[in-house]
């Protein structure tokens, strides 16, 4: 189990699905895109990330919570309507919702401390949102899960991470110096962007939906011993 295998394995499944991927998430990711823009009308951009994580907490579990879903299905080789996935998805919003918001200000208050505790955090929550919605665990057991299954997998999630997230990062930064110099962009443009930004970081949700299947297999195979 190495960072590239891992990644080819994810891109693989990503670009085979990437259809369904794009109708179940895409119409949310682009639904949330105007809605910050609304809010940022009306409110300005004083409280800009309060209003993130407001509006993240909305939009952001429901699509993740039927990806995840709709990955595991795939990976037991089932094909549910996407309308069903959504359906099964739509009852776990306010766990996810929770669990979104915790991890935010976990992530948030460890790069107030430094950029590294901000990703170490990242590293050890990386399981909670599959924890919860696959072994149905409460929010706080699933943080608490997700630091115990992490355990002794750092590096490889970490590479795993920033391998996904590091180029848009990078583009991110990039177009806001070059084209948007500080200003807001267009509203269409801006959705387009955000929209295209969205859909391209799930693959570092179906990266680590790989490390989880990878990481979580010596703990099944123990349990049916047992």
């Amino acid at each position: 189990m190495n960072v590239l295998s891992i990644l080819r394995d994810a891109w693989f499944f990503y670009s085979r699905n990437l259809a369904s991927i794009a109708r179940l998430c895409l119409p949310l990711i682009a639904l949330e895109s105007c809605t910050r823009l609304i809010v940022e009308h009306w409110f300005g951009k004083g409280a800009l990330p309060a209003q993130e994580l407001l509006v993240g907490m909305v939009f952001y579990p429901l699509y993740i919570g039927a990806l995840i879903l709709f990955l595991d299905a795939r990976s037991r080789g089932h094909a549910p309507p996407l309308r069903e996935v959504l359906a099964r998805a739509l009852p776990l919003w306010p766990s996810l919702a929770v669990l979104a918001g915790l991890g935010t200000l976990l992530i948030m208050l460890g790069a107030s401390l430094f950029v590294l505790p901000g990703l170490w955090i990242m590293v050890k929550i990386a399981f909670a949102e599959y924890l919860l919605v696959l072994r149905g665990l409460s929010p706080l057991a699933a943080l608490k899960e997700s630091f115990l299954q992490t355990r002794g997998h750092f590096l490889l999630l970490l590479g795993c991470i920033l391998a996904v997230l590091l180029p848009l990062w990078i583009l991110e930064a990039w177009l806001a110096a070059h084209f948007w110099a500080g200003e807001t962009p267009p509203g269409l443009l801006a959705v387009l962007v955000d929209s295209a930004v969205g859909l391209v970081q799930l693959l570092a949700t179906v990266v680590l939906f790989r490390c989880f299947m990878l990481c979580s297999e010596p703990a099944v195979r123990l349990e049916e011993k047992n």
